[in-house]
């Protein structure tokens, strides 16, 4: 029997070694990337930044891509940073993604390597940390980049490494940012994929575990401002005023029963969080305006729609019978990310390959977000979860991601650049694994 054309690639790319499988290749060369991405993922740890501002973070990308002897694009959505790796074979053209932002978060890991950084933050002073991972997708694609570089005689096609900046939203909202971002300033202008990859690394898997399904994986995200006007008053007479602090809390009341009793749930999953009400300055002075700011997360357009105009009509009512008014602000930051179901047809057995078919969990609906989707939504995508909790430990009891406590198991290095090499590979090689 003849070996597959996979194997026959993936060896002669990676290890050329009697008796090895195409498999044990992909994973000898992660296992030697390791060292190079843990100094990697401590060096962006020890100094994130905060999405549009990831300027020595994208010098640094920059530099290790010139060290590989790649040419980089910087400056891209003000500090994106690509480069393409041309193999010396014909073959097709994909694009992988890692984002590079940090966090608002105050780092309470107690890591020899925990950040100590400040900066301004809708203007706020605040600490900034890499709670969410990206310190480790930014090592990860490193290490797959230099992977690929080392064996570029004999790879297939051309590879994009795309570097985006701002996945956490921009810096006011409503403002441009991230993937959307690059996309419009023609990232792929003169090299558009047939087909991009992304992972992002998650805490509720154990490390050695990959997240995966087709269709619908993470949810849309749009961040909501809602403004309610009132009447100013003297908080010992609220009869002489219009109270915007109560509309707004019927309101917000008022939206947990349109999702629990008109949508539904049972098809697809809906939530919708406030995460602030700014109001008033003193104790007993009712003011004339109240802002409610939060979340909603989807993941069908149309039930979107559907969940924003019985919102818009909830604020209206409530407002209209206290004799006050609302405005409601939507934005999209990011659509569902959906995995292109021909396209993971042919990533699951490649992430069996690489991990163990037992190791590769189909995951739920995550209510989670990523404008990843917005490359996904230019060409077919694909998105798989890699696990950090280290072996052990009950996932349901570990620091989530965004947790100032989040300390990924490093091992998940070597794990998710073993993944995103084996899908890289059995895709150029023209063959699903």
């Amino acid at each position: 029997m003849t070996m597959s054309l996979r194997a026959c690639v993936l060896l002669s790319l990676l290890l050329p070694a009697s008796g090895a499988t195409a498999a044990e290749a992909v994973a000898d060369a992660a296992a030697r990337q390791q060292p190079a991405m843990v100094e990697w993922r401590r060096d962006f740890h020890r100094h994130p930044e905060l999405g549009g501002h990831e300027v020595r973070t994208a010098d640094t990308v920059a530099r290790e891509l010139r060290a590989m002897g790649l040419e980089p694009r910087t400056g891209i959505a003000r500090t994106g940073v690509v480069a393409v790796l041309k193999g010396a074979l014909p073959g097709p053209r994909i694009a992988l993604r890692a984002d590079m932002d940090a966090l608002p978060v105050k780092e309470e890991t107690g890591l020899a390597f925990a950040s100590t950084a400040t900066s301004s933050y809708r203007g706020q002073a605040v600490s900034v940390m890499h709670a969410c991972g990206h310190d480790l997708h930014m090592a990860i694609l490193l290490g797959v980049a230099r992977a690929l570089v080392e064996r570029r005689d004999s790879l297939r096609g051309e590879v994009m490494f795309v570097f985006q900046p701002s996945e956490e939203g921009p810096d006011e909202a409503g403002a441009p940012f991230g993937a959307r971002l690059m996309l419009d300033e023609g990232v792929w202008k003169d090299f558009r994929p047939e087909a991009v990859f992304g992972l992002h690394v998650w805490s509720s898997l154990q490390v050695g575990q990959v997240g995966f399904r087709s269709g619908p994986l993470l949810a849309s995200a749009d961040e909501w401002t809602l403004t309610v006007r009132g009447r100013q008053t003297h908080g010992s007479r609220p009869w002489d005023g219009v109270d915007p602090i109560t509309i707004g809390a019927q309101v917000l009341l008022g939206t947990q029963s349109m999702i629990a009793r008109q949508v539904n749930i049972a098809s697809t999953p809906v939530v919708l969080t406030a995460g602030q009400f700014n109001s008033g300055v003193r104790f007993n002075i009712i003011p004339d305006e109240a802002v409610l700011v939060g979340t909603l997360r989807t993941f069908d357009p149309e039930v979107r729609e559907d969940v924003v105009a019985r919102f818009r009509r909830i604020a209206d009512a409530y407002a209209q019978a206290a004799g006050g008014s609302a405005e409601l602000s939507v934005v999209s930051n990011a659509p569902a990310t959906i995995n292109d179901p021909a396209l993971a047809r042919r990533v699951l057995p490649s992430l069996q390959a690489a991990v163990g078919a037992d190791n590769v969990v189909e995951m739920p609906l995550q209510t989670i977000a990523e404008d990843f989707s917005q490359f996904a939504n230019e060409v077919p995508g694909a998105f798989f979860l890699v696990g950090t909790t280290p072996a052990g430990q009950d996932p349901a009891k570990m620091p989530i991601n965004h947790s100032p406590k989040y300390a990924p198991d490093e091992a998940a290095l070597e794990l998710g650049a073993r993944a995103m090499l084996q899908v890289v590979l059995d895709y150029l090689g023209g063959e699903p694994g």
